[in-house]
């Protein structure tokens, strides 16, 4: 197990720096720079190219990129052009409210989707199979801005059963001393805070959760399906074992591989993927970080906040590979 996962972590070093490059000529090849998008179309030639030599942008691009992959190999970020605050602050600042909102989407999809999957299954070509085939296909087509839109209208607007934006009650005393609101709101012991806080999460998360929840629940259905065929299922039958136990132990036990190798993805795509939740319900995380990086051209923020969405993704995927040991004794990693 550890030789494994040293090769794979070793695998991360080569991902990071091919990741490192392309963001960094791509960003470049962006048009329009920096200097035009915070100084504005109508800056001067002597203006645009002072700021250019104030940030570095007038040398060569290998010297640029040089000077960034030095940067970051110290664990400097850069910069931001925008703010003038040093990435790796802002970032720090920002990832807490993406990983609250997708803990809470994939808590979501997790809790609905496996058992629908699951009872689906075992129920199949009934109307519950066909009413969840039809829901996940529903579910997996609606694009996630419309679904934010139209819960903000019907559940924030229409019947003002939970707030419309933000993250918490601007007037709330709450001390966001680790910036994971949920865990702030508990520490202190505020019950109204903690209250505010969950609300205010419910309508992006379940927006969020929309497409993770369809792809779980059709993954454990057909995982669900191959293994209620395998002949070790139906000797346990045979042995005269309760039904709850045969799915417990031989059915839900062996279906459940595929179905954490699903939710660890989809974890590290809503980690990466929660830019038009965050803008629809402007949710300070890292996704719209990144949008309103794109239009300001800062080129520090979207280089490092793209390299830190690849390292997170790698990362989790390094945890579910380790999890299949754990789930299958079967699997040895030599």
């Amino acid at each position: 197990m550890l030789p494994y996962i040293a090769r794979r972590l070793a695998l991360v070093v080569p991902v990071l720096f091919v990741t490192s490059l392309v963001v960094f000529l791509f960003v470049r090849a962006l048009p329009g720079g920096p200097a035009i998008a915070l100084l504005g179309e109508r800056a001067t030639p002597e203006a645009i190219a002072a700021f250019e030599r104030a940030q570095g942008l007038d040398r060569p691009l290998y010297a640029q990129y040089g000077s960034y992959l030095r940067n970051v190999l110290s664990g400097d970020l850069g910069v931001s052009t925008r703010s003038r605050q040093p990435v790796a602050e802002e970032l720090l600042q920002r990832f807490p409210a993406t990983v609250e909102l997708t803990l809470a989407a994939i808590l979501i999809a997790v809790l609905v989707g496996v058992p629908l999957g699951f009872v689906a299954a075992k129920r199949y070509q009934g109307p519950l199979d066909q009413a969840s085939l039809v829901g996940s296909l529903i579910g997996i087509s609606f694009p996630v801005f419309f679904l934010g839109l139209l819960l903000k209208y019907v559940f924030a607007i229409r019947l003002d059963w939970f707030p419309t934006t933000g993250r918490y009650d601007i007037t709330s005393s709450l001390d966001t001393r680790t910036n994971f609101l949920v865990l702030d709101a508990l520490l202190a012991g505020d019950g109204a805070a903690l209250a505010d806080v969950l609300l205010h999460l419910v309508l992006p998360a379940v927006a969020l959760a929309t497409i993770p929840l369809a792809i779980i629940a059709r993954i454990t259905r057909a995982a669900t399906l191959d293994v209620l065929d395998e002949d070790y299922v139906r000797t346990a039958r045979a042995k005269g074992l309760r039904g709850a136990i045969v799915d417990r132990r031989h059915v839900f036990a062996n279906a459940l591989l595929p179905v954490v190798t699903v939710v660890g993805l989809q974890t590290g795509l809503l980690l990466t993927g929660a830019v038009l939740t965050e803008t629809v319900f402007s949710w300070n995380g890292v996704g719209s970080w990144i949008v309103e990086a794109i239009s300001y051209r800062d080129y520090a923020v979207l280089q490092g906040g793209i390299l830190f969405f690849v390292l997170v993704v790698v990362l989790v995927n390094l945890l579910v590979d380790i999890s299949y040991a754990f789930l299958n004794p079967r699997i040895r990693f030599r």
